[in-house]
């Protein structure tokens, strides 16, 4: 398994197939996939349906792993309006409010521009997502102009931030 991040003892990984098994497993309700996967994700889902619609394969699905080996959070990053945006992002249910969030969108700032080259990040939260916006907005996450033709300006937010070089010169 390929790591694209580590921070200290936490490693971001690509999913493996099984691993989507698991995140299936996290979802009670057809809320939760909605904020999570958008308006367009199936619920109740199968397996299939859920590869489909997380664009297995098509986009590049991470899992961050605590310091103990746990998949504790999921992520993908794919190029869109020209930035690294960043998707369907999770935290496990039992890790919730103890900086999971955080750490993954760390990793995730680490591995994107290894992999798409733009010079800003891009995400959309659902404006009721309070502490979901708060955590980016903590990572220096700017509300923006919706985009021209996304869907769901009314319900969503558009955040980009800088990528900022890791290297000194």
């Amino acid at each position: 398994m390929a790591i694209a991040a580590r921070q200290d003892g936490w490693e971001l990984v690509e999913v493996e197939p099984d691993d989507l098994d698991q995140l299936m497993s996290w979802f009670d309700d057809a809320l939760a996939v909605k904020v999570w996967g958008g308006p367009r994700f199936r619920y109740p889902f199968t397996a299939e349906s859920f590869r489909d619609d997380c664009h297995w394969g098509r986009m590049a699905s991470y899992r961050l792993d605590s310091p103990g080996g746990e998949f504790a959070a999921f992520g993908q990053l794919y190029k869109r309006y020209g930035r690294i945006n960043l998707a369907r992002l999770i935290a496990h249910p039992e890790k919730r409010g103890q900086g999971v969030g955080t750490r993954l969108v760390s990793c995730l700032l680490e591995a994107g521009p290894q992999l798409i080259d733009s010079d800003e990040f891009s995400l959309f939260v659902y404006r009721d997502n309070a502490p979901a916006l708060q955590c980016y907005q903590a990572m220096d996450f700017v509300i923006r102009d919706y985009p021209e033709g996304a869907s769901m300006a009314d319900e969503c937010y558009y955040l980009t931030r800088p990528v900022f070089s890791t290297t000194t010169e």
